[in-house]
């Protein structure tokens, strides 16, 4: 919230890309991506399109998504969301474990089903339910000219079996940008709109619009293309806007929800692509245009709806529940037994698996996205290593190949803690260490814009060990490796045997995140 009538973008800030909406009379729900993170597919309620509660995942269960072996930015892309008028449809990819997939449910809190399974072929699939003529549509990229260049295909589908109902065709081929994607057709005005991101979901991104008459086209570019886009803004704080979908309201307004990127200071990104808000304004013959004539503001007037501000959730989590709260995620499918909150009532306990935080394997890792610039990442962890190679503590995670700890290990010279880092794919560097006594500790990841600073506390004397540019998160560092970067930044508590069982387990007694000044 930012004044009367005015909202702050983005609405979900942090890692929360490719952002889908449907409304259901005077509710709306919202998905995101969530590549090789678990469960998958978040999933939010709102009433106003501003303040956004989480209300779970889709994809809970192991056997509705797998990600055994997925590497980092794979797995789970770009969802579409969409409501029958009986039930809710997301359709999305599991990139490296076969294609794309539907599932269903009755209540957007689930239970949603299996995986329907609908082709192999692209990504970004999408649904169109065109309810005047009893038509559904299924629509995703494709094979094009080149791999930078793919086309939009699309075909008629049956929604309850996930078969198609004709061959694909391909019905849009781009207006000359690279990576034709996240393509969304609509029925508006009697009409059929397609609307597609293209330019790469970098500093380039943009939104194009097209419209026809049939729903395989000819489709018509708009006069106005891209309808979004700052790619000819470059000093502006938010970038690569693009990967659009559309809402209507009760009253007939339409809004889009999109993702897009902060830079630190214009340098670079690292919390990931976020999502925003703006309005959708159309022209006399109808044409379409998102924001202020394509343009976006971290400020803006918001929608005519009563606003409905959800109780944020404390920054503190004891972890006294039953199970851990919708913020908290797992790299991959979690290790069996590995993960606790019953071994010890009141403490999530990690038990540490051979795997660490450097290997494509499931990890004791939980976790949460960073959102904010500065903040601060606390836990209190009681944990005696029995034998080297035994290690829990805090990370902040972009993937395998960069990551930095402050860890709770066996030293050479007894328990310590040591902050390290791996930031430019090869070995993990010791930045410093401090000798323990016996008992709990706390460990801290502090962040600001520029760097994320390691310590340890050991009563009231906190103790920094080590320092890491958040450049090194950033897709733009990551990127010049030749490797692509999709998510964003995440916090999380770890354990591990380095290679073995850990010998003796980890007790978190609460962790918080709590957003800076």
């Amino acid at each position: 919230m930012s004044g009367p009538g005015r909202f702050r973008n983005p609405i979900l800030p942090g890692f929360h890309p490719d952002p889908t909406i449907c409304r259901v009379g005077r509710d709306f729900y919202l998905a995101t991506s969530s590549f090789e993170y678990f469960p998958g597919l978040p999933l939010f309620h709102s009433r106003d399109l501003v303040d956004w509660r989480p209300i779970g995942h889709a994809l809970t269960r192991r056997r509705q998504l797998d990600l055994s072996g997925i590497g980092s930015s794979r797995g789970i892309y770009a969802p579409t969301l969409r409501h029958d008028g009986k039930r809710f449809y997301l359709v999305t990819t599991l990139v490296d474990g076969g294609g794309n997939f539907m599932v269903t449910a009755r209540r957007p809190e689930g239970p949603w089903s299996d995986p329907i399974w609908i082709d192999a072929q692209g990504i970004d699939p999408s649904l169109t339910f065109d309810r005047k003529r009893g038509r559904v549509f299924y629509t995703r990229n494709g094979k094009g000219t080149d791999f930078d260049h793919p086309f939009i295909h699309q075909a008629e589908i049956d929604p309850r079996t996930g078969r198609l109902r004709g061959p694909l065709r391909v019905i849009w081929r781009g207006l000359g940008g690279i990576w034709p994607e996240g393509p969304h057709l609509y029925v508006m005005n009697g009409r059929y709109y397609l609307m597609a991101a293209e330019g790469g979901t970098s500093y380039g991104h943009a939104e194009m619009i097209g419209r026809a008459d049939d729903p395989f086209g000819p489709f018509e570019p708009g006069p106005r293309n891209p309808i979004l886009t700052h790619r000819d803004r470059r000093r502006h704080p938010v970038q690569a806007l693009g990967h659009a979908d559309l809402v209507t309201l009760p009253g007939g307004e339409v809004w889009a929800v999109f993702l897009g990127i902060r830079t630190a200071g214009g340098r670079h990104h690292h919390l990931g692509r976020e999502t925003f808000l703006a309005p959708v304004s159309f022209d006399g013959d109808g044409w379409p245009t998102i924001g202020r004539r394509g343009r976006v503001e971290l400020v803006m007037a918001g929608p005519a709806l009563p606003r409905r501000p959800s109780r944020p959730p404390p920054p503190r989590d004891d972890f006294d529940g039953r199970a851990l709260a919708p913020v908290w995620m797992f790299l991959r499918n979690p290790p069996p037994g590995a993960i606790s909150l019953a071994a010890r009532p009141g403490h999530l306990r990690l038990g540490g698996t051979a795997a660490t935080l450097d290997d494509v394997a499931p990890v004791a890792f939980v976790g949460r996205r960073q959102q904010h610039f500065a903040a601060r990442f606390r836990a209190r962890l009681a944990f005696e290593p029995r034998r080297a190679g035994d290690e829990a503590g805090l990370t902040v995670r972009a993937r395998e190949e960069v990551h930095a700890e402050i860890a709770v290990r066996l030293g050479a010279g007894g328990r310590e803690a040591a902050a390290l880092a791996r930031t430019r794919g090869g070995a993990r560097r010791l930045l410093g260490r401090a000798a323990l006594p016996a008992g709990a500790v706390e460990l801290e990841i502090a962040a600001t814009a520029d760097a994320y600073e390691l310590a340890v506390g050991v009563g009231r004397r906190r103790r920094v060990l080590g320092r890491v540019p958040t450049r090194a998160f950033s897709a733009e560092t990551i990127a010049r490796r030749g490797t692509l970067h999709f998510t964003g930044a995440v916090l999380g508590m770890y354990a591990t045997g380095s290679g073995r069982p850990a010998s003796a387990p980890a007790d978190f007694d609460w962790c918080e995140y709590r957003a800076l000044p």
